[in-house]
């Protein structure tokens, strides 16, 4: 199946195949030669004697003059134009020859205005030139072709628009349509004249035929029963026309080829029945469903392949979950083109929920900031750089300050991934030290709010009452937390600690948190299964991404009824596309950017989505200021702001400290790095920090300490980490534990049952 298919039911334009570029520079040439000799002509010609040449002029000016006399009644804006462009040389020059003529004596603007007319028109050349001015004026929107005409939705009205942009129709109207089936293009309806007039002659089944682009004997006539000649019947049927010649129509077609390589034994999901289909200008969807007693599953990849598609973007699969499935191939990418955020799609509706931009079918995507039910709720944002995942951060916050909610920023990145917030929220907080104690500092609200709820029995969060919602965005959080951020053990702990606990009982006080990274596996998010599994609640917006074990992870999020396959960097760019490049030896396509495109999973259920378009200038995105300042900045309660403060000051400390190297037991060290040491934090604040856990020493550890000494033999680490004594690790555990240190690169066989530490010096 290929792009063209999506065409077949749509009614044809009157479009001429345009002049190769040779054949209009000869037509050109040729008309200027001719628009020079009337010129000459109409310059020498009224001092001549030849009455012949005298008629001929004016006969001809005249003869144009009727001919777009007749096109301005009968023809649509498109012939008018082309007619009124070809004429004026011809009027232009017979005017100029019959008011010489009538002007006595020979005087120097007569050859002056021939001369200046015929160079016109040959820079012009409307001859040459009228087939793609009369395309230009076809191709106008129909608001612009039609004023008057209010066209409905659709098919029918797509039909009733092309009828009155043809010129054979003259002033009929196309009424009353009413098509068959909504997978073939046949319909009925009645060709209606003006009041008083009848039905032209001229508009008989060949001149139907030519408008809708149909074969003759598939379009019939009739009278209207109690009416006259001003009202016709007509039917145009070309697809039960096919089927009476033996061949089958696109519908039929489709049916088949859904049989053949999808529902049949050996297709891609055996079983899988099409049970509806409609096409469209631009798309055609497909509805399918799996067998009795069966869960639905339809690859994507292998779909887009069985229906012959060179590019699987263009195929989109949406499902219940269970048995039914919605599949839709487009034409072009759907989001391609996307525009940009207003207001009212970032003022948040009832059910908490805010258009962040569009689904792939031209629905809106919906963000929910908060859950009626629930309260605050956890979403997490992943992409490569370049994804447009600080665009749809900002988007959100935006929509955050206009819809009242009290916005927190962090951004691990010194600010520079998010710019554009701050000092346009509540509170920014930028570098690890910085997020690390906004974290802690949200966490304190959220432990006030607690207080004061179980003060006064309050079980769950009603917004307003007291407190406005909150959410937390913490920005490049894999720098805070990845075993490879370069950030201590305990600084990490004490985040991801933070993060894991403030989704369990964050939301019933009215405080959600965003988490945005380059990753989601565990060793990136701090070894916290809780910060990936909570956001099954919220959104999970899966941009383009550099690893496919981020995808595999994200699937789980999903009910695993649709394949998540990667975004790529460009639109139009297909792998069969980089492989004729590679076959071809040349420059692998480049096409528009895909930034902001993104799997938006919610309930389970992941579709395609693009953020709303933001256009960067001198480095920011003044169109999403423009927004975020376009509302009041909400702020915390008073009481509130001073518990954040504090509780950030307190924070503050122990990130330095802990990125300082303190282990969070004993003693802090100063800020300023002074050799005394001071008592942990312990301000009024101090109770509801978050204290960061003292390390725990686990096997590993023990292992890579009992071989800090340099290689042992297995039964030699076993010793030393104290296999066969009281609370002792068993022989096993000590096993497995070397061959995961093995697996990690931490430690090496260098020997028959000798192990050794891979940073030791001299080991090969």
């Amino acid at each position: 199946m290929t792009a063209e298919t999506l065409t077949t039911v749509t009614p044809a334009a009157d479009v001429r195949p345009p002049l190769s570029p040779t054949a209009a520079r000869h037509l050109a040439t040729v008309e200027r030669i001719a628009y020079g000799t009337a010129g000459l002509a109409a310059a020498i010609g009224p001092t001549t004697d030849l009455w012949q040449l005298h008629a001929a002029a004016l006969g001809t000016g005249v003869g144009v003059l009727c001919r777009l006399w007749t096109r301005a009644r009968d023809a649509g804006p498109a012939r008018l134009l082309t007619a009124s462009y070809k004429a004026l040389p011809t009027l232009g020059l017979s005017t100029v020859y019959g008011v010489s003529l009538a002007t006595p004596g020979t005087t120097w603007w007569e050859i002056a205005a021939s001369v200046a007319v015929a160079v016109g028109s040959a820079v012009a050349v409307p001859l040459t030139r009228s087939r793609g001015l009369r395309r230009a004026a076809e191709n106008l929107p129909a608001d612009a072709q039609q004023p008057d005409e209010d066209f409905e939705p659709g098919y029918v009205g797509d039909l009733a628009r092309h009828w009155a942009a043809a010129s054979p129709t003259g002033s009929t109207r196309l009424a009353h349509v009413r098509q068959y089936r909504p997978d073939a293009p046949d319909f009925e309806a009645v060709i209606l004249a003006p009041p008083g007039e009848a039905v032209p002659g001229s508009l008989d089944a060949r001149a139907i035929a030519a408008v809708f682009d149909v074969p003759e004997e598939a379009v019939q006539l009739a009278q209207v029963p109690g009416h006259g000649p001003g009202r016709i019947a007509v039917q145009v049927a070309p697809a039960e026309y096919l089927n009476r010649n033996g061949r089958k129509a696109p519908g039929d077609e489709l049916t088949a080829l859904w049989e053949a390589r999808v529902s049949s034994s050996k297709g891609i999901a055996p079983g899988v029945q099409l049970v509806g289909h409609r096409f469209e200008a631009d798309r055609i969807v497909l509805r399918a469903e799996a067998p009795d007693n069966e869960l639905l599953h339809l690859p994507r990849l292998q779909l887009a392949r069985a229906l012959g598609l060179e590019d699987p973007e263009l195929l989109m699969v949406e499902t219940d979950g269970m048995a039914q499935a919605v599949v839709t191939i487009y034409a072009q990418h759907p989001l391609m083109n996307v525009r940009e955020a207003t207001v009212d799609d970032l003022r948040m509706g009832k059910d908490g929920r805010v258009a962040i931009g569009l689904r792939h079918d031209g629905r809106p995507a919906r963000w929910p900031l908060y859950d009626p039910e629930l309260g605050g709720l956890t979403d997490l944002l992943v992409g490569a750089p370049g994804s447009g995942k600080s665009v749809t951060f900002l988007t959100l916050i935006a929509a955050e300050r206009i819809s009242g909610i009290v916005s927190v920023v962090a951004d691990a990145q010194d600010g520079m991934s998010l710019p554009e917030a701050e000092g346009r929220v509540f509170h920014f907080g930028a570098g690890q030290a910085e997020s690390a104690a906004t974290l802690a500092a949200f966490s304190a609200v959220a432990s006030y709010r607690q207080e004061v709820s179980a003060a006064n029995g309050w079980g769950s969060f009603v917004l307003g009452r007291p407190w406005r919602l909150a959410i937390l965005s913490m920005d490049e959080i894999n720098r805070m937390i990845a075993e490879d951020a370069g950030t201590p053990k305990p600084f990490r702990k004490w985040v991801a600690g933070m993060l894991g606990a403030g989704q369990i009982t964050w939301r019933k006080v009215g405080m959600g948190v965003r988490i945005a990274g380059q990753s989601i596996h565990l060793e990136d998010l701090g070894d916290s299964e809780k910060i990936r599994a909570n956001a099954k609640q919220g959104t999970t917006w899966l941009g383009r991404v550099n690893s496919s074990m981020t995808r595999s992870m994200a699937t789980d999020m999903t009910t695993g009824t649709v394949e998540i396959t990667p975004v790529p960097k460009y639109f139009g760019v297909s792998g069969s596309a980089e492989l004729e490049a590679a076959w071809s030896g040349k420059e692998a396509p480049t096409g528009p950017t895909t930034a902001g495109t993104a799997w938006m999973i919610q309930s389970g259920q992941p579709y395609m989505s693009r953020v709303w378009r933001a256009v960067k200038e001198n480095r920011t995105y003044p169109g999403l200021i423009s927004l975020m300042e376009s509302a009041p900045q909400v702020d915390f309660s008073p009481e509130e702001a001073a518990v954040f403060r504090e509780a950030y000051d307190e924070a503050l400390n122990i990130a330095l400290a802990l990125l300082d190297g303190w282990d969070g037991k004993g003693e802090t060290p100063l800020m300023g790095g002074d050799d005394t040491a001071a008592e942990a934090p312990a301000g009024p604040a101090a109770a509801r920090v978050p204290a960061p856990a003292a390390p725990v020493r686990t096997l590993r550890d023990d292992v890579l300490d009992a071989l800090a000494a340099g290689p042992m033999r297995t039964r030699e680490i076993r010793q030393t980490v104290g296999v066969g004594t009281e609370g002792g690790p068993a022989s096993g555990s000590v096993d497995n534990t070397l061959s995961k240190l093995a697996e990690a690169g931490l430690v090496a066989r260098v020997g028959h049952g000798v192990w050794a530490r891979t940073d030791q010096p001299g080991l090969s």
